[in-house]
């Protein structure tokens, strides 16, 4: 008589570290720079077709939350990421800065709670 097969436990899926490119290295030093306010990396490889991660950072107010994606901005030109498209600059409640394969949401703080991003990609780190 053939005994069954055992079946082994699958192992638990090892959590991947977020991309760590040069772009994303220097988008982290630049918010850093400005003192932008609890940055996550939300690690987005293989989970969306936009871009392999998002970063979210808060600003202390509307113009400092303009101030940080214009400067960011300029230093990715003057990396030589090109010019990089920012919506919302004008309001500062919530900037998004298109730097291609890295997406950078900008909040006012209380902005950043209302719409939860962390929450919606299930990413622990916040509150």
């Amino acid at each position: 008589m053939k005994k069954p097969a055992r079946k082994t436990a699958a192992a638990a899926p090892v959590k991947k570290a977020a991309p760590q490119s040069e772009l994303l290295k220097r988008i982290l030093a630049s918010l850093d720079d400005d003192k932008a306010d609890n940055i996550v990396t939300i690690d987005l490889e293989g989970r969306s077709a936009l871009c392999d991660a998002a970063v979210v950072a808060s600003g202390r107010s509307s113009r400092h939350v303009s101030a940080i994606a214009e400067h960011l901005a300029r230093r990715l030109k003057d990396g030589g990421y090109g010019t990089r498209p920012i919506t919302g600059q004008a309001q500062g409640d919530w900037v998004l800065v298109d730097a291609g394969d890295v997406i950078v949401h900008l909040f006012r703080p209380e902005v950043r709670d209302y719409y939860d991003l962390e929450g919606m990609w299930s990413v622990g780190g916040r509150k």
